[in-house]
C-alpha cells in the first residue's frame, strides 16, 4: 500500500536525521516545510518535501491537503483508560466541596474504580476499554501507554494486562502496557500495608512477569499511599524481572521520588504539580523525563505542573493526559496541547513537541515515533484548514482533526 498526500500548508515536526528527545531550548524550535508533500509505503515514511520536488510517485491513494496541516500523531504517555465504569458521582462530590482526599477516605477514589473493576467480566472491560481507545485515535492519538492499576488484586491486575494485550491486538495505535503494581491501598491491607508491599513484590510482579505483556512497572509514591521506602522495594523487586520503573510522583507532595526514580534510571516521573529546586537538580543529567499531566489540575483545581522551571533549566518535557475515571476522564490531546499552552506557559512549538517526539520518548519508542523522518513509521494527522500549526491550541474547543493515519492507514 502506498498513500502521496500532496499541496499541504504545513508538514511541521520534520526531522532529516532521527531526533527521540528534544531538551531546554531545543523544544522551541518545530521545524516545518510550507507547501509540502509527504510519500508512504505500507506503515512507513518514505519521502518527503517541497511540492516542487514531488514527481515521480506512483501511489495507490493521493490525498489534496490543500490549505491543511500535516504533524505526528499524539503520543499519550499516560493513561489509565482500562477501568470499568465512572465516577461521575464523586465528580458531583467535589463540586459540592469534598476534596480528592475525602472520597478517597471514604472508600471512593482509586478503591471505588477497583470494586467495579473486579466485579466486571474480562470481556465486558476489554468492550469498554477498546472503545475508549478508537474514541482517542479519532482524535488523533496514534501511540498511548495504558496502565493498570485498578486492580489491586493480582487476579484483577492480570485480568487488566491481558485485556491491554488484546487491545494491543486489535488495533492499530500502537501501546505500551504498563504494570501499575502500586496504586492504592486496598481496605483489609489498611491496617498493615507492610503485607500489600510483599503481595505486590512477592506474587503480583512475578505473576506479572510471566505472562511478558509489560515492560515497566509504576507506583504511587505519595502520602497516604506508598512512600519512598515502598517505593524503592517496588521498583527493585520489578527490576528483578526486567521490568524498568516509571514512578506517579509529587501530585500532592514533594516526598523525594524524583530523585528515586533517576536512581533507579526510571523512564518517566509523572504529574510533577509539585516540584522544587532539588528535583530540578536530580533530574539534570539523567535519562529520565518529566511528564505533566495539565488535565488532572484541571479537573481537580490542583496547581499546574511548573513547566516553564523544567524547560528553562535545560530540562526535556512531555504531556499527557492522564486519563482515568476519577481526575481526569478525558483522552482528548488537542486539549492537552491546549492546555499546556495556557495553563503551562509553553509556545505551540513546545507544546507540540512535548505531545510527539517527547511523548514517545516517555513510552520508549521515540527511535520510531512521534516525527516526520524518513524510515519512521507512518501515525500521522492531517488537520481541518488553518492557516498555522498555533491554530490548534489556540482553538481549545474545537476539534482540528480531518483525518488521522496509523501505522500507514487511513482511518
Amino acid at each position: 500500500m502506498s498513500l502521496l498526500i500532496t499541496n499541504i500548508k504545513q508538514l511541521i515536526q520534520v526531522h532529516e536525521h532521527n531526533t527521540t528527545i528534544l531538551k531546554g531550548s531545543d523544544m522551541n524550535n518545530l521545524p516545518v516545510i510550507e507547501n509540502a508533500y509527504l510519500y508512504i509505503e505500507n506503515d512507513t515514511i518514505i519521502e518527503y518535501g517541497n511540492m516542487t520536488d514531488c514527481e515521480g510517485f506512483d501511489a495507490e491513494t493521493i490525498i489534496d491537503a490543500t490549505s491543511k496541516l500535516v504533524l505526528p500523531s499524539w503520543c499519550d504517555s499516560h493513561t489509565h483508560i482500562v477501568y470499568a465504569g465512572d465516577r461521575t458521582s464523586e465528580f458531583v462530590d467535589r463540586i459540592n466541596g469534598l476534596s480528592y482526599a475525602d472520597i478517597a477516605n471514604k472508600g471512593g477514589g482509586i478503591l471505588n474504580s477497583a470494586k467495579k473493576l473486579q466485579d466486571t467480566s474480562e470481556d465486558e472491560l476489554f468492550e469498554q476499554s477498546i472503545k475508549r481507545l478508537n474514541e482517542l485515535i479519532a482524535m488523533g492519538t496514534g501511540a498511548v501507554e495504558i496502565k493498570t492499576g485498578y486492580g489491586l488484586t493480582v487476579e484483577a491486575e492480570l485480568k487488566m494486562l491481558r485485556v491491554i494485550k488484546r487491545m494491543k491486538q486489535e488495533s492499530l495505535a500502537i501501546i505500551i502496557p504498563t504494570l501499575l503494581a502500586a496504586h492504592a491501598i486496598p481496605e483489609e491491607y489498611k491496617s498493615n500495608k507492610q503485607d500489600y508491599i510483599n503481595y505486590i513484590t512477592e506474587e503480583l510482579i512475578p505473576k506479572a512477569a510471566e505472562l511478558h505483556i509489560t515492560n515497566f512497572v509504576d507506583v504511587f509514591c505519595e502520602e497516604g499511599y506508598f512512600d519512598i521506602k515502598d517505593t524503592d522495594a517496588i521498583l527493585e523487586a520489578g527490576k528483578k524481572f526486567n521490568l524498568q520503573p516509571k514512578i506517579h510522583v509529587n501530585q500532592f507532595n514533594i516526598l523525594g521520588g524524583i530523585a528515586l526514580g533517576v536512581k533507579h534510571n526510571a523512564l518517566s516521573v509523572d504529574h510533577l504539580e509539585e516540584i522544587n529546586d532539588e528535583d530540578i537538580k536530580a533530574l539534570k543529567g539523567s535519562n529520565t523525563i518529566p511528564v505533566a499531566l495539565p488535565g488532572c489540575s484541571y479537573f481537580l483545581s490542583i496547581p499546574y505542573t511548573q513547566a516553564r522551571k523544567i524547560i528553562d533549566a535545560g530540562l526535556p518535557l512531555a504531556i499527557a493526559t492522564d486519563y482515568n475515571p476519577g481526575s481526569a476522564p478525558s483522552g482528548n490531546m488537542n486539549f492537552i496541547v491546549s492546555a499546556a499552552c495556557v495553563k503551562l506557559k509553553l509556545t505551540p512549538e513546545e507544546a507540540i513537541n512535548a505531545a510527539t517526539v517527547n511523548g514517545a520518548y516517555a513510552m520508549g519508542i521515540s527511535n520510531m515515533y512521534g516525527s516526520i523522518t524518513r524510515g519512521k513509521k507512518a501515525n500521522i494527522i492531517i488537520t481541518k484548514p488553518m492557516n498555522h500549526y498555533s491554530e490548534i491550541p489556540y482553538a481549545f474547543a474545537h476539534n482540528p482533526i480531518e483525518q488521522v493515519i496509523v501505522n500507514g492507514q487511513l482511518l
